[in-house]
């Protein structure tokens, strides 16, 4: 498996609508986006960026069920 790349909050945004994920509130800069399966609900808050960190991405792939970054289309 090869390591993330900064990647840009469009693209953030396209792949996780792709993986199910509506966008459903913004607060300042960060966007709130949200999936429901059945009894459960996954949220996920991004910053609107211009590029969202490693480490970031990271976060956000380790806390909602995406640890396989390919689920979201993410670059490994």
């Amino acid at each position: 498996m090869g390591r993330l790349k900064p990647e840009p909050f469009r693209e953030i945004k396209r792949r996780l609508q792709r993986a199910g994920f509506v966008e459903t509130s913004q607060r300042g800069s960060h966007v709130k986006f949200v999936r429901r399966q059945g009894d459960v609900i996954d949220t996920v808050v991004v910053p609107n960026k211009r590029e969202i960190p490693v480490g970031t991405l990271h976060s956000i792939l380790n806390r909602k069920r995406l640890t396989n970054p390919s689920r979201v289309g993410l670059s490994v």
